[in-house]
């Protein structure tokens, strides 16, 4: 199966949104630390952070990794096929994007990356530029929008809770 779009990686460059597209950006303090660094990365990179909250998940792999077929299913009755775009494992940052394959209510890609910054607060950081792709995601307008935004703000809150139980913040 081919992508939906034609800017594969784009989420790579900051700020770039392709024509046609919207962008996304949201992010998160998820706490300070290695071990909260080390923890959330884990989570993204695993889908721990993805079934966490409540999303289907139908890998191809345990781990991100280029390549890596995806399927998110949302309520239960939603599918939406991705597949692995790029993955990212350094030091200060972690993380992966996948891109819509058919099928998808949308066209694009999303990332979410986990950085440490030098005073060591931890952040999730959720980029995506997408525009609909079938007729219920045209149909929502605005609301189909504001889903993307509050299901990238909650993310965060769940990566907050996985990467800091335990620990003090």
């Amino acid at each position: 199966m081919s992508f939906t779009y034609d800017d594969v990686g784009a989420t790579r460059e900051p700020g770039h949104c392709p024509p046609g597209f919207r962008p996304m950006h949201v992010r998160t303090r998820l706490g300070e630390g290695e071990p909260v660094f080390r923890r959330a990365a884990e989570a993204v990179l695993t889908w721990e952070m993805h079934r966490a909250m409540g999303v289907g998940i139908d890998a191809s792999a345990d781990r991100a990794a280029p390549g890596v077929d995806v399927t998110v299913t949302l309520a239960g009755m939603i599918k939406a096929p991705c597949r692995v775009v790029w993955t990212l494992e350094e030091p200060r940052r972690a993380g992966w994007a996948y891109g819509t394959l058919p099928g998808h209510p949308e066209s694009g890609e999303e990332s979410f990356v986990v950085d440490r910054t030098g005073d060591g607060t931890v952040w999730l950081t959720v980029t995506a530029f997408s525009r609909p792709a079938k007729w219920y995601a045209r149909a929502g307008g605005p609301a189909t929008r504001g889903f993307q935004h509050a299901y990238a703000r909650r993310c965060g809150t769940v990566l907050r809770r996985l990467s800091t139980e335990g620990t003090e913040d």
